[in-house]
């Protein structure tokens, strides 16, 4: 498996030779950047979560970016905002909005759509789909980038966490059924 992704993944060289991405010079292929570890592919992974939910656009240069200036693993934070698709984006961003009005104090009745601002409530009747969509888009904003913020920030360290953990339980896994299979006792 881990062969398969290594293979997957582009050489130092070809990153040199992109001219898209010739101007990020050594920056961009620091060898921490490319690495399979540990803290390196959970790093990744925590930064892409963490912006796959935070951001709905410019999820991967912003993740990307994280990676490169925190030494994680690029590939792994660029393939973990895919967390957030056109499947999962409408889930999350309700449940987002839910917990940011309970937080808020601004309790939402089940099944409850997003409010229109104050303001708009009387003139909505009259308005085109697209203006009321954009009136209500304005009237979850706070409640919305709130529930992002604190969904964005859990996840993201609840992927840290387990990715860490995960890859620990695995080394101690095989070096058991290693040690088992040489007669040793494991220590």
């Amino acid at each position: 498996m881990k062969q398969r992704l290594l293979g997957l993944m582009p050489t130092p060289d070809a990153l040199r030779s992109n001219r898209w991405l010739r101007w990020l010079g050594p920056a961009l292929h620091h060898p921490r950047l490319w690495h399979m570890s540990r803290r390196g592919i959970a790093l990744g992974m925590a930064l892409g979560v963490f912006f796959g939910l935070l951001i709905p656009i410019a999820q991967i240069p912003f993740a990307a970016g994280a990676a490169v200036a925190l030494r994680a693993n690029v590939p792994a934070a660029v393939a973990s905002t895919l967390v957030t698709n056109p499947v999962t984006f409408g889930p999350v961003y309700y449940a987002a909005w839910r917990l940011g009005s309970a937080i808020l104090g601004e309790p939402v009745r089940p099944g409850e759509e997003p409010p229109l601002p104050d303001e708009e409530i009387a003139d909505a009747p009259e308005r085109g789909w697209w203006e009321t969509l954009v009136l209500r888009v304005r009237g979850v904003g706070k409640p919305l980038m709130l529930g992002l913020a604190v969904v964005a920030t859990g996840v993201g360290l609840l992927t840290y966490v387990l990715v860490t953990w995960i890859w620990f339980a695995k080394v101690k896994w095989s070096r058991r059924r290693r040690l088992a299979g040489n007669g040793t006792e494991p220590v």
